[in-house]
C-alpha cells in the first residue's frame, strides 16, 4: 500500500508559525505573500464605480506601509533561509513593481536569485480597458538557498520562465474563493520541475490551499500556514476532496 502523503494545515502568522519549523526541515517553499498594493490600487485612476467585494485591494493584508511590508519580508526570508535546507528551492508571487525589492532582500538572507517568470493569464478581467493595457501577466521569482542550482526536473527539454493558464476555474473555488487564488495547473507545474516525490513543500501563505492540493495529488508532502480561519477550512476541504491524506489539524 502506498504511503499517504503527510499534510499539516496551521492556522496563525506566518512569521511566528515558521519559527516552530525545524531547521534544514523544507525542500521547496512555493507561496504568494501579500503584494502591499492595496493603498497603491485604491489611489489608481479606474472606470469601476467601487471594487468588487472579494477584490484584494480591499483587503486589510495588502494596505501596509511600505516599509512595514519590507520588514515582514526581511523576517520572512531570514526564517525561510533557516526552514529551507541548502540548495531548496524558493518561489515567490510577487508584483512586478516589487521584484527588485524582494530581490536584494533574498540576496541578503542567502538566496541565490534564478530568474523572475511570468504567469500569463489567457482570460484576464477586462478591467478599465479603455483606460490602458489589461493587466494579464504575474510574476513569480525563482531562489536557490545557498547554492547556484537546486532540483529541476526539466528532464532534458527546454523549459522557458513563462507559463500560461486561465484564471483560476469555478470548480475550483467550490468550497469558496480567495481573492489571489492561483490556478492548479500553475502549481502542478512548479512542483513537478522543482521538487520531488516526497519532498516536503511549505506555503507560509497558503490562502485556500492551491498549493496543498497539487503537492498532495503529485505525492509530496506538505505543511501550509494561513491566518484566516475561513480559507483554513476551505484548504481542508479541498485537500480532502483531492485525495486521502493524512491530515495532521
Amino acid at each position: 500500500m502506498a504511503k499517504k502523503e503527510s499534510i499539516a494545515l496551521i492556522k496563525g502568522d506566518a512569521i511566528k508559525e515558521l519559527k516552530k519549523i525545524k531547521d534544514d526541515s523544507i525542500d521547496f517553499v512555493l507561496t504568494d505573500p501579500p503584494y502591499n498594493l492595496g493603498l497603491f490600487m485604491k489611489n489608481r485612476a479606474t472606470n469601476l464605480s467601487a471594487l468588487r467585494k472579494n477584490h484584494f485591494s480591499g483587503k486589510e493584508w495588502d494596505n501596509l506601509e511600505i516599509n512595514d511590508w519590507k520588514e515582514n519580508m526581511e523576517q520572512l526570508f531570514f526564517q525561510l533561509d533557516r526552514v529551507l535546507k541548502e540548495g531548496g528551492n524558493l518561489i515567490v508571487f510577487m508584483a512586478v513593481i516589487k521584484i527588485e525589492t524582494l530581490i536584494n532582500i533574498a540576496e541578503k538572507n542567502n538566496f541565490y536569485y534564478k530568474t523572475t517568470g511570468i504567469w500569463h493569464k489567457k482570460n484576464p478581467m477586462p478591467r478599465n480597458k479603455d483606460l490602458h493595457f489589461i493587466n494579464s501577466n504575474e510574476c513569480w521569482a525563482y531562489f536557490v538557498n545557498n547554492k547556484k542550482t537546486g532540483t529541476f526536473n526539466n528532464k532534458g527539454k527546454t523549459i522557458h520562465d513563462f507559463f500560461e493558464t486561465a484564471l483560476t476555474s469555478s470548480k475550483e473555488k467550490e468550497f469558496g474563493g480567495h481573492p489571489t487564488q492561483k490556478p492548479l495547473p500553475l502549481m502542478d507545474h512548479l512542483i513537478q520541475i522543482l521538487s520531488n516525490k516526497g519532498d516536503t513543500i511549505l506555503d507560509p501563505f497558503m490562502g485556500s490551499g492551491s498549493t496543498g492540493v497539487s503537492a498532495s495529488r503529485l505525492g509530496r508532502n506538505f505543511i501550509g500556514i494561513e491566518l484566516n480561519g475561513d480559507y483554513v477550512k476551505i484548504a481542508k476541504q479541498r485537500l480532502k476532496k483531492s485525495k486521502q491524506c493524512q491530515l495532521d489539524l
